[in-house]
């Protein structure tokens, strides 16, 4: 059976799916091939891990958790869900500093492709890497630690410079999360306040279908029980919300303002149950920060000509880092995240309208979500992408990584923020 995505989008047309019980397995298959990528979780709704060579899924890997607490660091398996790692984790008293929406997907995948969670004092999960182990193209292992030359362009890698197969990650001692819903935010109160709002909690999450005049649900996850009666006019929601009207709410974590550990409040789905089917599509922009007010303000003039393909769109917030092919590199970020109806026929049209309208904005779109920009158009957003390259073709001469996406994409071009 052929094998599919998450979503089931994508049919990958790898010739053959390895999983391997060792890294030396992995390592004798990665000196082996001519053409070989890395699949994670399969939570990529772009073609980032496809390839008609072969594909190695880590999940069958020795999870290999090994927790260094003067360090303050964990040492995993790549291979190894977020969910997993943080029930790990809290068990021995530690935490992450944040997590996704969802606790399913897997280390390397999120990391390769820049994924984050939300909070304007938090910076993308990939920001948390100390260290990671990569399996080159001689089948060789190699260390690259935070502080190496090659360090902050190998994090956020998109798959192009080898197979990761463990990670150490930044921990900090556990702690518990207070959640709370508000609904019946307006728009023009919240552009109004909009720094206060984004900064109000650890972790803030604002839903939209960017047609409305209120924001249907704000997603206040705090590290202190300090849940206002009213935020900016919006009230507490009765009852347990999910994002996607008429969605089946007990696949949200707890709400209400009742604390929990951190891995059970900060993602919005609960590790044990799927979130849905996968009947979605999903894309998503992330923007200087300084240009918040005037994108949501367009976005807002948009809205109406996309509403009818969105189930739900998210905006959240993250910190900068210096990683090169990071969404957050170089500056603060707001992200709008778009979950479509699962009609790419609907859907595809409307993304070069949509990017249209970020693009004076420097949106940059997530490495595994829809995108229609060119590599030429992509590229450009990014001052360190020469160097990236550069540091590709010195791992990967051979181009035993590629793929289409990376030839689709991946060249040199620069342009500073």
């Amino acid at each position: 059976m052929p094998e599919e995505n998450w979503a089931g989008n994508l049919t990958y047309r790898a010739r053959a799916v390895h999983h391997p019980g060792s890294i030396e397995e992995v390592q004798s298959l990665v000196a082996g091939s001519d053409s070989i990528r890395g699949l994670g979780s399969r939570h990529s709704f772009s073609d980032i891990a496809d390839t008609t060579g072969e594909l190695i899924v880590l999940d069958r890997l020795d999870p290999d958790v090994r927790i260094d607490p003067a360090a303050r660091t964990v040492t995993a398996s790549a291979g190894l869900r977020y969910g997993d790692l943080a029930t790990a984790l809290h068990a021995e008293g530690w935490a992450l500093g944040n997590l996704a929406s969802l606790p399913h997907i897997s280390i390397a995948g999120t990391v390769a492709t820049g994924t984050h969670g939300s909070g304007v004092g938090s910076r993308s999960l990939a920001a948390a890497v100390a260290a990671l182990e990569l399996v080159s193209a001689d089948g060789e292992l190699r260390w690259i630690r935070r502080g190496d030359a090659d360090f902050d362009g190998a994090v956020v890698s998109l798959g192009a410079l080898g197979i990761v197969t463990r990670m150490t990650l930044d921990i900090v001692p556990a702690y518990d999360v207070w959640q709370t819903v508000y609904v019946g935010l307006a728009w023009s109160t919240a552009i109004d306040h909009l720094d206060e709002l984004l900064g109000s909690a650890y972790s803030v999450s604002l839903f939209t279908n960017w047609a409305d005049a209120d924001i249907r649900q704000v997603w206040r996850k705090s590290t202190a029980d300090d849940a206002p009666a009213e935020l900016f006019g919006a009230a507490p929601a009765v009852g347990q919300q999910h994002p996607v009207p008429d969605a089946p709410t007990e696949f949200t974590t707890a709400q209400g303002g009742a604390p929990g550990p951190w891995h059970e409040r900060l993602p919005h789905f609960r590790l044990e149950f799927t979130p849905s089917a996968g009947e979605e599509l999903q894309s998503e922009y992330v923007i200087p920060r300084r240009f918040a007010a005037e994108a949501i303000t367009a976005m807002r003039e948009l809205g109406p000509r996309v509403a009818h393909a969105i189930q739900i769109s998210e905006v959240r917030t993250f910190a900068a880092d210096s990683l090169w092919l990071s969404g957050a590199e170089g500056t603060d970020v707001i992200a709008f995240h778009f979950t479509w109806r699962k009609d790419p026929d609907l859907v595809l049209p409307l993304l070069p309208r949509l990017e249209a309208t970020l693009a004076p904005f420097s949106a940059r779109p997530h490495w595994g979500k829809l995108f229609a920009g060119t590599g030429e158009q992509v590229r450009s957003l990014y001052p360190r992408f020469a160097d990236f390259s550069a540091l590709r073709d010195r791992l990967d001469p051979q181009r035993k990584f590629d793929n289409d996406f990376l030839r689709r994409i991946v060249d040199r071009g620069v342009r500073r923020w």
